[in-house]
């Protein structure tokens, strides 16, 4: 187990014991030094240390037995599907750099799938937006969303090169996706795919399908997002609560 650094000495107790949690030194199943070895090292009161572990065992990061040390039970580097956050906001979560960039971008009519998933009248206009998405300047994803005429003006606004569109329509319009719905799957990789991600054809890819809603449940978006194989996986973390799925960096050497 790694133990802390000199460099967080002195912190303010919302960063005991988590950073080292976030950046997986403590890894899923470790023991947490006890709170007199962290009040040490962190140069802070016992009671301090009691106030940040009772705060990491709220949030499901960490767990303990009756007279046993605490244990890691999960890492901030997984993001769970509960909370509705963006590619960039997870990355950024990781402590990662995001970036994207606009393939192509036009207006088309409304198909069949497309009123169906936004809610639409059959003649409506939607914008269909292709982005490759990047994490550290390596291209991991392919994004391909549709968004519903009435956001569409807004989003014909940003950037291309824009990291974070969520962040940029709630600074815009107040837009907050509040609602998500994901089905995930597994495609082979076609020409532009696999041209536009590195990779071979035929690759797999990870697929997951989204529709995004308002608070009232009024569809924003939908999107078909492709991962490039070994950027990602997902992970399920059970507890007696709740069975959330989560998303987090694939292992090194993984297909």
């Amino acid at each position: 187990m790694a133990a802390f650094s000199p460099a967080h000495q002195g912190r303010s107790r919302e960063h005991l014991p988590k950073e080292p949690i976030d950046r997986e030194q403590y890894t899923v199943g470790a023991r947490l030094p006890s709170e007199a070895e962290l009040a040490a090292r962190y140069d802070v009161s016992r009671g301090t240390v009691r106030q940040a572990v009772a705060t990491l065992t709220a949030e499901g990061l960490i767990g303990s037995r009756q007279g046993a040390r605490r244990v890691v039970l999960a890492s901030r580097r997984s993001q769970s599907f509960g909370e509705l956050r963006s590619f960039a906001q997870w990355a950024q979560a990781m402590g990662r750099t995001a970036s994207g960039t606009v393939i192509s971008s036009e207006r088309r009519r409304a198909t069949a799938e497309d009123t169906v998933r936004l809610h639409l009248p059959d003649e409506a206009e939607v914008l269909h937006v292709l982005r490759v998405r990047g994490l550290d300047g390596e291209r991991v994803l392919l994004e391909r969303t549709v968004y519903a005429d009435w956001i569409a003006p807004a989003v014909e606004d940003i950037e291309p090169d824009c990291t974070s569109v969520t962040q940029r329509l709630y600074e815009a319009t107040g837009l907050v996706f509040s609602y998500g719905e994901h089905l995930i799957d597994a495609v082979a990789a076609g020409t532009r795919d696999a041209a536009l991600l590195g990779v071979r054809r035929g690759s797999p890819l990870l697929r997951v399908r989204r529709v995004t809603t308002t608070h009232t449940g009024r569809p924003v978006e939908w999107s078909d997002d492709r991962y490039r194989p070994g950027s990602v996986s997902f992970s399920v973390h059970n507890s007696i609560g709740a069975n959330p799925l989560t998303r987090r960096p694939a292992e090194p050497g993984t297909a």
